[in-house]
C-alpha cells in the first residue's frame, strides 16, 4: 500500500503577489525596492501608448482562481504593459495586493488608461490584511508549475555534484522500488521523516549557441521519506515510477517559486532558444514549462515575458534549386519565472501554434 507524502507546497516568500507601487523619485532613489521600482518606473514613461484590448471591461470584479496574466490579457492587448496602467489607491490597506471580491476600474487620466483598485475594507480583517496573504492572487497559476516540477527537473551544472545521492540498497538488491529501503549520503540530510524526490542524471542539456554543457535533465525516479539518520541515512522509497539505482540524487520536495513579480518585458535585449520540456514532450502548448539557454548574466529576471518564434527550416527550393530558409513565424508567449546563471524556467502563456525544441525567444 502507498503511503501518502506531505502535502508538497511551494516556499513563496509570503505566498501572495506583490504589485510594485510607483513611487516619486525620491522614494525610489531611497526606498528599498528601488532597483524594481527604478525599472519599472522608467518602463512607464518610455511605453507611448498602451494598446487595451478591444472587449476589456469598464469594471472587473476579481474571482478566486484569477491569475495577474488572465487579468492583464483582460484590459490589454499585451499582458506585458501591466505595470503601465496599473495605479495603486493609497487609501486602500495593503494597495500591492488584489484578492477576490476586488474590484478593478479602468479610468482614463490625461487620456491614459489607468487600472484603479476599490475594495470593501470591511470584507478583510486585519489579521488577513496583515498575515494571511495566500488568498491573494498570484501572477501565473502556481499548481500547474508545482504540477511539473514534483516530477521532472533540470539541473545546472555542477549542481549534482552537491545533493545527497543513494551509496547502497538495502539487503544488497542491486535497484531500488517501492516498498525498500536505499542508503543515502549527503550534507543536510533533514530529519526523519523529510521527504525527498529521487532524480536520476539524465541527458546532458546542451547550447546550441556554443556547444557547451549548461546543465542536465533530472529523470524523476519516484519520492521517499527519510525513515532513520547517520551517515549514511535510511531513505524508504513509497512510490517508483522507475527503477531506483546507486548515484541517482535527492532533492527536497519544496522548491522556491518567486511570486513578488509582474509581467513584463525584459529591460535589455535578449533572444536564445528553448534547449528542453520537462516532461519530454515533443510538442510545447501552454503551461508546459521550458528552460532556456539564457539566464541571469544574459539579463533575464522572474516576470519577463518573451515572444515565442516557431524557427524557419531549411526548404528545397524545387523551381530554381537549392534550399532556401523559410522565416521564423511567430509561436506564443512565455514568461520566466525562475533564473541561474546561465539557464531559466519559462511558462508557456500563450501557444498560437505548435512549438518545438529549438524554437527560438525574444523580447515582445
Amino acid at each position: 500500500m502507498k503511503n501518502s507524502l506531505p502535502l508538497i507546497r511551494p516556499v513563496t516568500a509570503g505566498a501572495c503577489l506583490l504589485l510594485i507601487v510607483f513611487l516619486s523619485s525620491e522614494a525610489i532613489a531611497s526606498g528599498p525596492r528601488a532597483g524594481l521600482a527604478t525599472v519599472l518606473a522608467a518602463q512607464s514613461g518610455a511605453g507611448g501608448e498602451v494598446a487595451l484590448n478591444p472587449s476589456h471591461p469598464e469594471r472587473y470584479v476579481v474571482k478566486r482562481g484569477d491569475t495577474l496574466w488572465d487579468i492583464s490579457a483582460m484590459f490589454l492587448r499585451d499582458p506585458w504593459y501591466w505595470p503601465e496602467i496599473w495605479r495603486v489607491n493609497p487609501q486602500v490597506g495593503n494597495p500591492h495586493l488584489i484578492y477576490p471580491g476586488d474590484v478593478l476600474v479602468l479610468v482614463y487620466i490625461d487620456g491614459k488608461p489607468q487600472i484603479r483598485l476599490e475594495r470593501d475594507e470591511g470584507r478583510l480583517s486585519p489579521s488577513i490584511r496583515s498575515e494571511n496573504l495566500d488568498e491573494a492572487i498570484t501572477a501565473i497559476p502556481l499548481e500547474t508549475i508545482a504540477s511539473f516540477l514534483s516530477k521532472g527537473t533540470v539541473l545546472e551544472r555542477g549542481e549534482a555534484d552537491g545533493l545527497p545521492y543513494i551509496v547502497a540498497m538495502k539487503e544488497g538488491h542491486l535497484i531500488g522500488g517501492a516498498g525498500l529501503d536505499v542508503y543515502v549520503r549527503g550534507e543536510e540530510i533533514g530529519e526523519v521523516g523529510r521527504g525527498y524526490s529521487v532524480i536520476h542524471i539524465g541527458e546532458s542539456l546542451i547550447d546550441p549557441d556554443d556547444n557547451s554543457v549548461v546543465g542536465y535533465e533530472g529523470i524523476f525516479v519516484g519520492e521517499g521519506l527519510i525513515s532513520r539518520t547517520g551517515d549514511p541515512s535510511t531513505l524508504h522509497l513509497v512510490d517508483t515510477q522507475r527503477e531506483a539505482l546507486e548515484g541517482d540524487r535527492l532533492i527536497e520536495q519544496s522548491f522556491n517559486i518567486p511570486l513578488q513579480f509582474i509581467p513584463r518585458s525584459p529591460e535589455q535585449e535578449v533572444s536564445g532558444r528553448i534547449i528542453h520540456v520537462l516532461g519530454g514532450l515533443a510538442i510545447i502548448g501552454q503551461y508546459h514549462i521550458v528552460v532556456l539557454n539564457r539566464g541571469a548574466e544574459h539579463g533575464l529576471d522572474v516576470g519577463h515575458v518573451l515572444r515565442v518564434w516557431q524557427a524557419g527550416q531549411d526548404y528545397r527550393d524545387y523551381t530554381k534549386g537549392g534550399k532556401v530558409r523559410l522565416p521564423d513565424e511567430p509561436a506564443g508567449t512565455l514568461m520566466v519565472f525562475k533564473t541561474y546563471e546561465r539557464i531559466s524556467y519559462g511558462l508557456i502563456m500563450e501557444a498560437t501554434t505548435d512549438i518545438r525544441l529549438y524554437d527560438k525567444f525574444k523580447n515582445p
